[in-house]
C-alpha cells in the first residue's frame, strides 16, 4: 500500500472540503447551486468517469478475470455490510429517520467521488479498474436494498425496476465493459482519442465538485448537531474504524482458508472501500423520499471530515493484521 500517495490525496480533499465549507458561507454555493452540481456529478461526471475507467484499462486476460470477480464481489461486499450495519444501526431504534439513513449509511460509501482516487493512490490504475466494477452492484443495491431500507412502515415507496437497471450507474458500467471487451485483439477497437480525452476531463469534475458540495452541506449544519450528538460518535467510530477492520478481519480469515496467490489485492480493496466516509446518495435519496435530510447531510459531512483522519490509520491496521 502507497501511504505517502493515500496521505497526499487526502489531504487534498482536506482542502477541497474546507474551501467548500468557505464557498458556502460566503454564498458562492447556496442550496439550488449545490442541488444542480449534485446533478451535474450524477448524470454527467459519473458516467464519464465509469466508463473512461473501464475503457482506459489495458486489455489482457488477468484484468478480464478480474472484472468478473469484482462483479461478484461487489454483490458479496455489500450483503456484508448490509447484515452488519442493521445491527449497528440498532442503537437508533427510537427514531426510524436516524436508523434507516444510519443502516443505509454504513452499507453505501462514497466508492466513486472520494473512492476513486483513493484507490488508485493505494492500489495504482488497477484500483480505478475495480472500483469501476464495485459501482456496478452499488447502483443496482442501491435503488433495491437500499430503497428497501427506506420503504420500511410506509406505502408510498415502491421498487422501481426501471430504476434498478437503468440508472446512471449501472447504464454506464455496461457501456464501459462493452468497450473494454471490443479492445480485444481479434476485434481490436479503440475509441477515438478525442472521446476519451474527453470523457477523461468530464470526469476529472467529480472529485472536487462533490468534495466542494460536501463541504458546502456541513456549513449548513450548526455546531451543536454536528458536535453536540452521541449519535454522530457513535455513528462515525463504527463506520470509519470499526466497520473496516471487521471487514479486513473476515479478509484474512479467508486469505487463510483460500491461499490463493494475488488474492491480497481483493483483501486491500474491500478493507478501503468499507473505511471510505458515507455516500453523498444519502443525503440525495433522503431528500427525494422525505426523511431528515438534515440528520443524513451531518452524517455524510463528519464522516467524510473524520475520514480525513481515519483513512490513513484504519489502513495502516489493516495492512498490519493482513501481513500477519
Amino acid at each position: 500500500m502507497n501511504f505517502d500517495a493515500l496521505n497526499t490525496v487526502v489531504a487534498t480533499l482536506s482542502l477541497i472540503l474546507a474551501i467548500g465549507f468557505l464557498c458556502r458561507k460566503i454564498g458562492i454555493i447556496d442550496d439550488v447551486a449545490s442541488k444542480r452540481l449534485s446533478k451535474l456529478i450524477l448524470m454527467v461526471g459519473q458516467p464519464a468517469m465509469i466508463i473512461h475507467s473501464m475503457a482506459n484499462a489495458e486489455y489482457n486476460a488477468s484484468n478480464v478475470n478480474m472484472a468478473w470477480i469484482m462483479l461478484g464481489l461487489g454483490f458479496v461486499f455489500h450483503a456484508v455490510l448490509a447484515f452488519i450495519g442493521f445491527f449497528m444501526a440498532l442503537p437508533y431504534k427510537k427514531i426510524p429517520d436516524e436508523e434507516k439513513i444510519s443502516e443505509f449509511s454504513f452499507m453505501f460509501a462514497n466508492c466513486a467521488f472520494i473512492g476513486f482516487p483513493i484507490f488508485e493512490a493505494l492500489i495504482g490504475p488497477v484500483g480505478l479498474f475495480m472500483a469501476s466494477f464495485l459501482t456496478f452492484s452499488f447502483n443496482i443495491l442501491l435503488w433495491t436494498w437500499g430503497l428497501g431500507i427506506f420503504a420500511r412502515g410506509r406505502s408510498d415507496i415502491k421498487l422501481n425496476i426501471k430504476k434498478v437497471l437503468l440508472n446512471f450507474g449501472t447504464v454506464p458500467c455496461v457501456i464501459g465493459f462493452i468497450l473494454y471487451l471490443l479492445k480485444a485483439p481479434e476485434i481490436g477497437f479503440e475509441i477515438p482519442a478525442f472521446a476519451m480525452k474527453g470523457m477523461g476531463y468530464l470526469s476529472n469534475l467529480c472529485t472536487p465538485v462533490s468534495v466542494l458540495v460536501t463541504g458546502s452541506l456541513i456549513a449548513t449544519q450548526s455546531a451543536k448537531r454536528i458536535f453536540g450528538s452521541w449519535k454522530l460518535y457513535y455513528f462515525n467510530v463504527m463506520k470509519l474504524f470499526v466497520l473496516p477492520l471487521i471487514v479486513c478481519l473476515i479478509s484474512k480469515v479467508l486469505l487463510i482458508l483460500i491461499p490463493v496467490e494475488g488474492l491480497e489485492i481483493y483483501a486491500i480493496f474491500v478493507t478501503a472501500a468499507a473505511a471510505l466516509p458515507s455516500a453523498s446518495s444519502v443525503t440525495m435519496m433522503s431528500e427525494t423520499y422525505g426523511l431528515d435530510a438534515g440528520y443524513s447531510s451531518v452524517v455524510v459531512g463528519t464522516s467524510s471530515v473524520l475520514s480525513v483522519l481515519s483513512l490513513p490509520l484504519t489502513m495502516m491496521v489493516a495492512q498490519w493484521i493482513l501481513a500477519l
